[in-house]
């Protein structure tokens, strides 16, 4: 079963941050938390790694739908987006919010995860667009 929904683009990481930043909070999403996983790993066991960043992103609204269909859900919010140096490529990599549905067994649960995957999917089209085109 795949969990992710992903794209590689030929642009920086620093500006894919940016732009990632950007398509979330045109879709409606706010970035709650932030993991340096490169300068994580580096401080904690001495690991060097290419740029490797967590953004936790949450949308609100779905949050507070999800919540209210299963209080658990929390376990999986935010919805997590991976932004990482791979070469001379940049992928970005959101979790599939279909995992909820497929986790939970929650009919009530579907429409939630159809409405983040859509805005996900919009979020990733409109970096692909803005940073390929």
């Amino acid at each position: 079963m795949g969990y992710d929904r992903t794209i590689r683009v030929h642009a920086d990481f620093t500006r894919t941050v940016a732009a990632a930043r950007q398509a979330l909070a045109a879709q409606g999403f706010g970035v709650l938390t932030e993991i340096d996983m490169a300068a994580t790993l580096k401080t904690k066991i001495g690991r060097d790694m290419e740029d490797y960043l967590v953004l936790g992103a949450c949308n609100p609204q779905l949050a507070g739908k999800a919540l209210d269909a299963d209080p658990a859900i929390g376990l999986l919010l935010p919805c997590n987006v991976v932004v990482r140096a791979e070469g001379a490529q940049t992928v970005v990599q959101a979790l599939d919010p279909t995992t909820m549905v497929t986790l939970t067994s929650l009919e009530a649960m579907a429409p939630i995860a159809d409405e983040a995957t859509r805005r996900m999917d919009s979020m990733l089209a409109q970096l692909s667009e803005e940073l390929e085109g």
